[in-house]
């Protein structure tokens, strides 16, 4: 009978075991990727935002929500909470299946890229009963929002659309949550010294909901990630009030932090929604509770001081 061979595997052989593969078989998939690098919501957290970087060129991941990264062995010890010899193991399981490839450019086939075919204005029922279902009207979204064909792995797909700086675009719909190539901040410019800061497009909406006078009383800076907390930096230095208006939780905390060290001028707004992990769930949370047209009118904006005129009346603080 011949003898069953029993070589594990060495690290040095798993530390080239593609990690978007090993996160594939565990059950984790790009948000966006390019030929260079694939954005991934962390596998160690529930989050909105794709924080979770993974290096193509040189088989590396790093956290950003949590500071940490490493090599494939230390993604696998991290995630199955086991030692070295199990994570050889489990790497090493289905290597006829995930071809080992060489650090040099881990190609990411056409079909798996994000093709936008199709801006327009939104119109398209469902979409517009996906932003009800997030308490958000149409009349809120019609600036900052449009209707995206686009086309994922040979199949065709229609979204929310909200465009960052860099010409990609943040695509929601009922059933997916994806973004096209490349992904960005998205700064609104109407001329301001104040400006609110948010994760995500939705927060932006739920803030600006109810409150269309008050919106170019601002400007606005939408992160699309807390990756992107750097670039934010740069972005806030050149106001005088930051209003900061991120998630009710770990990732959002630290990004909080991190700008209020950064900047005096920063002042972290999340007490207003306090008990929900972001401004939507807030004002989701208020429709449900069947406040209605109240939960509209309740804004998140700092209110203006006032003063009284001569005959009584209220007018606005200059």
């Amino acid at each position: 009978m011949k003898e069953k061979r029993t070589t594990g595997l060495s690290c040095e052989r798993a530390r080239a075991f593609p990690i978007e593969k090993a996160l594939a078989k565990l059950g984790h998939f790009p948000t966006k990727t390019n030929d260079k690098e694939a954005w991934f919501l962390s596998p160690f957290r529930s989050e909105a935002q794709a924080s979770f970087k993974v290096s193509k060129t040189l088989n590396r991941w790093y956290d950003h929500g949590e500071g940490t990264g490493g090599n494939v062995i230390d993604l696998v010890c991290k995630m199955r909470q086991c030692t070295v010899k199990e994570a050889l193991r489990i790497i090493g399981e289905d290597k006829n299946s995930f071809l080992f490839q060489q650090q040099s450019g881990f190609k990411v086939e056409q079909q798996d890229k994000i093709f936008v075919k199709e801006v327009k204005e939104l119109t398209h029922y469902a979409l517009r009963g996906y932003l009800s279902s997030r308490s958000i009207s149409t009349t809120t979204v019609k600036k900052y929002i449009s209707e995206v064909h686009y086309s994922f792995k040979n199949k065709n797909y229609f979204a929310i659309g909200f465009k960052n700086d860099s010409g990609g675009w943040e695509l929601r719909n009922k059933y997916y949550k994806n973004c096209s190539s490349p992904k960005d901040i998205t700064h609104i410019k109407n001329g301001n010294g104040k400006l609110i800061v948010t994760e995500g497009m939705f927060d932006l909406l739920s803030i600006l909901e109810g409150t269309e006078e008050s919106n170019l009383e601002y400007d606005f800076l939408v992160l699309n990630s807390a990756a992107f907390v750097k670039k934010a930096m740069d972005v806030i230095e050149r106001y005088n009030q930051i209003d900061l208006y991120l998630d009710n939780d770990s990732t959002g905390k630290v990004t909080t932090r991190k700008l209020i060290k950064h900047s005096n001028n920063c002042l972290d707004r999340s007490s207003l929604y306090q008990g929900f992990k972001d401004v939507n769930e807030w004002l989701i949370g208020n429709a449900r509770k069947g406040l209605g047209q109240e939960a509209r009118d309740v804004s998140l904006l700092p209110q203006k001081q006032t003063r009284s005129a001569p005959d009584g009346r209220k007018v606005k603080k200059k």
